[in-house]
């Protein structure tokens, strides 16, 4: 089966429309005064249905009125991706993207790089496109493995991704938040130099156990874009 991440480009591709991903504060959302920010809706995140299940167990809830959106997969559930479009004028000059996860039940034995089954609590992805070219950045929050491993998930002629774990276990219902420079991060992971990177064209979310076979649940919160 295509991954969703191909899929998921591919749609993004025909509209118009250790790693460096540092922990932040809790509970903060980065910003500075020279700089563009957008907040991406939760609301936005929407299955991608090409290639997830007839389930949508994500749901737009709130945290003592903080906005979240929660994954909650259960045994049986196909996995469903969500995905979200970036902002036109982001797309050649982002700075940055931060976000906030919140494990709530970890799927057993989960490590996207191995060993162990590919499956995450959560995971956060930013999505680039050069004309046919597809590339994705997949940052993971594992149940094992290493802070840091990075892995080739995916090379082809057309589709490209890898894959960093910035978070393995932890404290459930404990907020971490995370910032990364996607042009920077395109540079470490794919090469090239940095006014070469191609437009970043979205952002998605995973929660899943299917591979496991067990739950998995996660909460986001706070996708903010700044160019």
């Amino acid at each position: 089966m295509v991954s969703w991440t191909a899929l998921l480009l591919l749609s993004i591709a025909s509209s118009d429309g250790g790693t460096d991903a540092a922990p932040a504060p809790a509970g903060a959302v980065p910003g500075a005064p020279d700089k563009h920010r957008a907040v991406v809706a939760l609301g936005a995140f929407t299955p991608f249905k090409y290639d997830s299940g007839p389930v949508n167990y994500y749901a737009v809830t709130s945290d003592e009125g903080t906005p979240i959106l929660r994954g909650v997969y259960k045994p049986g559930l196909v996995n469903v991706t969500l995905m979200a479009e970036t902002p036109e004028k982001a797309r050649r000059g982002v700075k940055s993207v931060s976000w906030r996860w919140r494990p709530r039940v970890y799927p057993s034995d989960a490590n996207d790089c191995g060993p162990g089954a590919p499956d995450e609590a959560a995971a956060v992805f930013l999505a680039y496109k050069a004309g046919l070219k597809l590339m994705a950045l997949k940052y993971s929050l594992a149940t094992v493995g290493t802070v840091g491993t990075s892995c080739q998930s995916n090379r082809g002629w057309f589709f490209d991704r890898d894959t960093t774990i910035v978070q393995v276990g932890g404290p459930v219902d404990t907020w971490s938040s995370y910032s990364v420079d996607p042009r920077q991060e395109y540079v470490k992971h794919f090469g090239g130099k940095l006014e070469d990177v191609p437009d970043f064209v979205g952002i998605g979310v995973m929660t899943d156990g299917d591979n496991s076979k067990t739950p998995a649940e996660a909460d986001y919160a706070d996708f903010v874009v700044e160019w």
